[in-house]
């Protein structure tokens, strides 16, 4: 807390002017006001004597420049800046008693960059031709007790910029534009999936059973029922639950949580759109999928040509308008580290042979099968796609909620999207048979009976819904964080989370 600021702020309750006001309403927004048609000039005379139309505005007071009896500044809203000019004898604060101070020396002496400000008045035209607003009267609506970031720098600190967002978006309009991106693709996404028919729904966030997805959870107890739970790894299992109880088409956007490592891919909680459709094949998916992604390019006017960073620091052009390539899962893995997964079917196998390459995976010996599958083609194939490419043809094992393929019943109907390495969904035709699942969900149990954190964990309670008859459904679990990332421009998904998860100062 600054004390001069402090002191000020003494003065001007001292002077009967309200510190904290509770409202200042019929605004117009700096970009409403700048698009007025101001082509007139007028006299000082003129405008002081004659009032045309009126206009306020609120915000930040950003810049503040003294010249003799006419004084520019700049304030500031959500949409931008807009010039104003407070004029000796002519501008009155409201509120305040001019017997104990004047209205010019209350601007110049207790009002402070960053201080809220309500300005009312006429617009005009400066001799630079600079749309302004000259002042008739100025409403104080609340002291800034800290200075703002530094004019011309603004926040240079990363750290600062993650714990204190808000300096950062107050003094940088492209983050502030960064994050108004990302609100705008949940808007669009929710209004395609509206205008294709799809429901949205809310599922629990707290689950007996962390399960949907092949990852470590939070753990957490409730203190009425006296029981421990998980926060929720995915929305899949309530979603086909839903199914089962007669919607045919629903969605949901929300936070979901994974105990992992955090690096630029990946964060503790990250924003989860998940959909089903009853009587859909995972190609139908797919092709949805290409759709709506195409859909958000056109309805915010971006080029769907997204110039990234690979994982080798060099740019490169992902084009989001072409038509998506397709990757068999196991070809590639094969192609990249010389080993056949539908040969190498065991954990023991797959270890010596990874081995045998000379590959290292940290902590590959307490992996399960389905895991090191998967590690291995993080590790060897996955940085290498630019895509944007579906990746299909996986292995039963590493999809215990998948449908098995009908000409090879060893393999799913399975895809994911891969831009740049990240994956972006993962998706399939849902298996539907109750004793299949169960099955599957044995199977996963050894896993994690064996220490693999990570290996799938069943849900009684699903089997028991399944078993009332799941038509045929396939689903897709995106996560929007990695998509919005890639098209704002942003190697870090901590940069398009308003307060991503850090540990505490000190």
């Amino acid at each position: 807390m600054d004390a001069e600021r402090l002191e000020k702020r003494g003065r001007i309750a001292d002077l009967g002017v309200a510190i904290y006001p509770d409202k200042y309403l019929q605004r117009i927004s700096t970009d409403e006001l700048k698009a007025k048609d101001v082509s007139f000039e007028r006299d000082w005379n003129d405008i002081m004597e004659n009032t045309q139309e009126t206009f306020r505005l609120a915000g930040r007071l950003m810049l503040k420049r003294v010249m003799g009896k006419l004084c520019f500044a700049s304030i500031q809203d959500f949409h931008g800046r807009m010039q104003i000019c407070f004029k000796d004898g002519f501008t009155k604060i409201a509120g305040l008693d001019e017997e104990k101070m004047s209205s010019r020396k209350f601007w110049e002496k207790l009002i402070d960059l960053g201080d809220h400000v309500g300005v009312e008045g006429e617009i005009f035209r400066t001799k630079h031709d600079e749309k302004t607003l000259l002042i008739k009267e100025l409403t104080f609506l609340g002291k800034a007790l800290r200075p703002m970031p530094e004019k011309f720098q603004g926040v240079a600190d990363d750290e600062i910029k993650l714990r204190q967002r808000y300096l950062e978006t107050l003094s940088d309009e492209s983050a502030r534009k960064r994050f108004k991106v990302r609100s705008d693709v949940i808007r669009v996404v929710r209004e395609f999936m509206w205008s294709h028919d799809f429901m949205e729904v809310e599922t629990p966030m707290l689950e007996h059973e962390a399960t949907g997805a092949a990852a470590q959870p939070y753990h957490t107890h409730n203190n009425a029922l006296d029981i421990d739970l998980v926060l929720r790894i995915s929305h899949e299992l309530p979603h086909k639950k839903l199914i089962v109880g007669g919607y045919e088409k629903v969605f949901e956007i929300g936070k979901v949580f994974r105990n992992e490592g955090i690096d630029p891919s990946h964060l503790p909680e990250h924003t989860h759109f998940e959909w089903y459709a009853a009587y859909w094949s995972f190609e139908e998916n797919m092709q949805f999928m290409e759709e709506l992604y195409k859909h958000i390019f056109t309805s915010l006017k971006i080029d769907p040509k997204i110039e990234v960073k690979d994982k080798q620091g060099d740019m490169k052009i992902v084009d989001f308008g072409q038509t998506w390539e397709r990757i068999d899962y196991v070809d590639l893995l094969k192609q990249d580290s010389g080993i056949d997964i539908t040969v190498v079917t065991t954990q023991e196998e797959l270890l010596k042979k990874i081995k045998e390459q000379d590959i290292h995976i940290d902590g590959m010996n307490d992996m399960g099968y389905a895991t090191l599958v998967d590690y291995l083609y993080k590790k060897v194939s996955r940085p290498q796609i630019l895509g944007p490419a579906f990746l299909y043809n996986y292995p039963k094992s590493m999809k215990p909620l998948a449908r098995s393929n009908d000409e090879n019943p060893d393999m799913t109907d399975a895809f994911q999207l891969v831009v740049n390495g990240w994956e972006l969904c993962n998706a399939f035709s849902e298996l539907v048979d109750p004793i299949e699942q169960d099955l599957r969900f044995k199977e996963q149990a050894v896993g994690v009976a064996a220490g693999d954190e990570e290996a799938f964990r069943g849900d009684d309670e699903y089997i028991l819904a399944m078993e009332y008859g799941l038509p045929p459904t396939s689903g897709v679990g995106p996560g929007l964080d990695r998509f919005i990332a890639l098209i704002t421009g942003q190697d870090n998904l901590r940069d398009i989370v308003f307060f991503p998860l850090m540990r505490p100062r000190g």
